[in-house]
């Protein structure tokens, strides 16, 4: 008698579409074979087969929304035993204590010097609640200290969460999609020794978009070509993955042809048989609603090179977009005259370097922002998602555009009105230095009211900064010229600093950013001025 068999728990996801349909009636399916692909707005997942045998009808095709419960097709159960499905009710769930695992008890906690541990996961700064987009490890994996475990992604960064110590994998207790916090268990591991089984969660350096662990090695043969990371990271679905894997292509070479870019079992076989990718259609059916430019077959005309972009690149490069098409945006030009304040900086700088940093102009650019955005709230607010009220803020934290191997990283400098130049000045290069060594947390780029980006170390005379929304305004700095100008009669040399501040047009108008930019140039013209 043919059985039923329905979409297991799928989490919150309410009606999910089906982009792909993996088995055809007649086939002969076994426990945890693929059957149907999953596709939300966040995250693809794989329905498995709960148990093996005979497909006599499949209920479901592509373009179908679909629930838990619905039904996906008709199997005669072959003599292959079923699976038991999980109820439910089931979700990733904070562990309480290892005896949701239990192991055989002695007085050292463990069989033969065996004990299993719940693996949660660990602090993951102010994310309530992250999907995750990849999971890296499955039940008999022999896995390392710090091998990544599952890869999470918010709107602003993604990260591996590591393996706080070596193991196997004895039960994996989260799938893609799921939505998890610190705490959330992620797998039960065996382990050697040790006393007890309390849970353990890893210790993190979160890194921002596409800052990344250390991951298991299980890519393709050929991936001597290819870069691990980014063939996880590539927008297919795990069937597809794993039939990249077998066909031994490299995913992060294919343009994918399906929807928002998703690569298909078809791109994955035709580039295997020296096909070039599918391109993606010009029509107006771009991520943002508008038409999408589509790149030509470049290999025509030379030789070429696929250079996957890093994790920060790609996540910042969607922001930006986003940014630019929401935000009607505008730029103010000034000057600031900071030959005094330039004194005073070359006057204190032994000192500071004596405490072990350096005292450069960017931190009196933080405090007279900070100034500036009391004296004009406006610019320290954000319009809410309905665009009818002002979120006014009553903090100054001030984002920093730090330049990076990986790409641009924006760390977040809190209650920069309460900080002296000095602790500013150490918290700066603490903080920078960790954003180039790929070691910021996710709450560290959290928060910030206003960005500051400055060029004055690499060149050019002025530039239009893009808005870090939600933020409504942003700071751009280039390299401070000498000049001669007019003084009480006088013809002097003068430091000038151009200012260009960008500002979301729908909070500021053109008046008030013109005085508040005024406010900034007569604040670093005279030092005494941020004493008021």
């Amino acid at each position: 008698m043919a059985r039923e068999i329905n979409v297991p728990n799928i989490g919150d996801f309410d009606s999910v579409e089906v982009i792909e349909v993996l088995v055809n009636a007649g086939d002969t399916i076994a426990i945890d074979d693929a059957l149907i692909t999953l596709e939300s707005d966040k995250a693809s997942m794989d329905i498995p087969a709960a148990e093996g045998g005979v497909i006599k009808e499949v209920k479901v095709k592509v373009g179908d929304q679909i629930s838990e419960g619905s039904l996906i097709l008709l199997l005669e159960a072959s003599s292959e035993e079923s699976v038991q499905v999980a109820p439910k009710d089931a979700q990733p769930k904070v562990s309480e204590s290892a005896a949701a695992t239990p192991a055989p008890s002695d007085s050292g906690g463990g069989y033969g010097g065996v004990t299993l541990e719940d693996i949660c996961v660990p602090d993951i700064g102010d994310f309530g609640s992250v999907d995750v987009i990849e999971v890296l490890i499955q039940v008999g994996d022999k896995i390392n200290e710090e091998d990544a475990l599952i890869t999470l992604e918010s709107d602003k960064a993604s990260m591996d969460i590591p393996a706080p110590k070596g193991g196997v994998v004895k039960e994996v207790k989260i799938k893609v999609g799921d939505q998890v916090s610190e705490g959330s268990l992620i797998m039960t591991l065996e382990t050697q020794g040790g006393a007890g089984s309390a849970p353990v969660s890893a210790d993190i350096g979160t890194q921002p978009a596409g800052g990344l662990a250390k991951t298991p090695e299980r890519v393709p043969a050929a991936a001597s070509a290819v870069d691990a990371v980014a063939f996880r990271r590539a927008h297919a679905s795990p069937s597809i993955r794993r039939i990249a894997r077998e066909l031994q292509v490299d995913l992060v070479s294919i343009s994918g042809s399906g929807r928002n870019g998703r690569i298909t079992e078809s791109d994955v076989r035709g580039f295997k048989h020296g096909a070039p990718s599918a391109e993606k259609p010009a029509a107006a059916g771009g991520e943002m609603g508008i038409p999408l430019i589509s790149q030509p077959d470049w290999s025509k005309f030379g030789e070429i090179e696929m250079v996957p972009m890093s994790r920060i690149n790609k996540l910042s490069a969607k922001h930006l977009h986003r940014a630019w098409l929401n935000v009607p945006q505008v730029t103010h030009f000034d000057e600031a005259d900071i030959t005094d304040l330039e004194s005073y900086r070359q006057a204190k700088k032994d000192i500071a370097k004596a405490q072990g940093f350096s005292l450069t102009p960017l931190v009196f650019m933080m405090k007279a922002v900070s100034a500036g955005l009391k004296q004009y709230p406006k610019f320290n607010s954000a319009m809410d998602d309905a665009g009818e009220n002002l979120i006014q803020r009553k903090f100054y934290n001030i984002g920093i555009a730090v330049d990076t191997p990986d790409g641009l990283v924006v760390p977040v400098f809190r209650d920069v009105d309460q900080k002296s130049l000095f602790e500013l000045g150490s918290e700066l290069g603490e903080m920078s230095k960790r954003a180039r060594d790929g070691k910021l947390k996710a709450a560290d780029m959290q928060g910030g009211c206003f960005t500051i980006s400055s060029l004055g170390g690499i060149g050019g005379t002025n530039f239009t900064p893009i808005v870090n929304a939600p933020e409504v305004g942003i700071l751009g700095l280039t390299r401070s010229q000498t000049r001669l100008v007019r003084a009480n009669g006088e013809i002097v040399d003068r430091l000038i600093q151009p200012l260009a501040v960008s500002y979301d047009h729908r909070v500021i108008d053109g008046a008030y950013a013109a005085r508040f930019v005024s406010h900034l140039s007569e604040l670093l013209s005279d030092l005494r001025n941020l004493l008021l």
